[in-house]
């Protein structure tokens, strides 16, 4: 699999990965583990509850943009993108209401693209789950585990 080629096909160009707000860092490996920690989207994304603030197609769309900056960070941490074997894992956070129940819809956002991008390695097992707030009133937080070269 060529990760890069199927970006350039999908016209997706990959974004300049976040940098740590907090004392942490973006990325551990440990033996073919890579864990990515809760990302954020950027500062132009919407902000707020989802389904208050946010609609759900607007948080879908933020969910993507964490996606793309996990994969950016992924990236940075790898050098070559064909080292992902495998998507293992997915925990999508939605800042949201107590009886707001479509937090997987919007996490769709970050799965779809993980399929998108890496074929079936992409599949994932996954939590979607709601917070009743987020670091910065984001709308989105994700974190990821892959499988590495």
């Amino acid at each position: 699999m060529r990760v890069e080629q199927r970006l350039q096909e999908l016209g997706i160009a990959l974004p300049e990965p976040v940098t740590p707000v907090a004392t942490y860092v973006r990325w551990v490996q440990t033996g073919n583990l890579l864990f990515i920690s809760g990302t954020g989207p950027g500062d132009s994304a919407p902000r707020g509850k989802v389904d208050a603030d946010v609609s759900v197609e607007e948080a879908y769309v933020v969910a993507r943009e964490v996606g793309l900056q996990i994969i950016a960070t992924a990236k940075a941490a790898l050098g070559d993108l064909d080292r992902v074997t495998r998507v293992v894992k997915v925990l999508g956070m939605v800042n949201s209401s107590p009886d707001f129940d479509r937090q997987p819809q919007v996490i769709n956002g970050c799965s779809d693209l993980m399929v998108e991008v890496f074929g079936e390695v992409g599949r994932h097992t996954r939590s979607a789950v709601g917070m009743g707030a987020l670091p910065g009133r984001i709308a989105v937080e994700i974190e990821c585990t892959l499988e590495v070269l």
